[in-house]
């Protein structure tokens, strides 16, 4: 980004202090402020769900990884306006599960930290507009530990020769934990991103090298 003029500001411990930073420069800058969660975002994001669903009409369930929820939201609304009965189940990491609590005790859950390697997942503030798309249309959230994510991320690479950040991983992930429900079902995961650290990527690999 600094290569192509923007000006970067680094700002706080996570996503969500360098989130709320963002807002109060716009405020006071007067500059145009694209939150996380913007409707142009969700339907953008939606794209990739109509790819998939029109794809594979008959899938079973879908999983999906949860940031701050565009592309959850993305999903259910794809699938809505389809009318399908795919079964959407959203994904989040253990320490960083704010939307799972949030959804199980039907109100916003905001929690102290969000420590885990999927960056992308490290949501300590959920948002009102996308919980409550969540709670209406998804079946229910899945936990996932790191050491989940990096086994994901390890298949996507040995497996698929795919690279997965966390965040992208999560979804298969989740399915890992879940195959014995899943057998012999059509199942989808959602790989939402490869912006993985290098030196984590290096030390997967390492690990990966290790163990074969």
């Amino acid at each position: 980004m600094r290569a192509l003029g923007a000006e970067v500001i680094e700002h706080g411990r996570d996503f969500d202090e360098a989130r709320a930073e963002a807002a109060r420069l716009a405020a006071r800058d007067g500059l145009h402020w694209v939150p996380s969660l913007h409707e142009d975002l969700v339907r953008g994001v939606a794209t990739y769900a109509l790819e998939l669903l029109e794809a594979l009409p008959n899938l079973r369930r879908v999983y999906v990884p949860i940031g701050l929820g565009s592309g959850i939201c993305g999903m259910i609304r794809t699938r809505d306006l389809l009318g399908l009965d795919t079964e959407i189940i959203g994904v989040v990491a253990s320490g960083a599960d704010a939307y799972a609590q949030s959804f199980e005790q039907g109100r916003l859950v905001q929690t102290e930290r969000a420590d885990t390697l999927a960056d992308g997942m490290a949501c300590r503030q959920p948002q009102q507009l996308a919980l409550d798309m969540i709670r209406a249309g998804a079946a229910r959230i899945v936990r996932v530990d790191d050491e989940a994510i990096r086994a994901a991320i390890r298949v996507y690479h040995e497996d698929t020769h795919n690279l997965a950040e966390g965040a992208g991983a999560a979804a298969l992930a989740a399915l890992m934990q879940e195959r014995e429900c899943n057998a012999g079902q059509r199942v989808a995961v959602v790989l939402s991103g490869a912006n993985i650290d290098r030196l984590a990527l290096a030390e997967l690999l390492r690990d990966e090298v290790a163990a074969a």
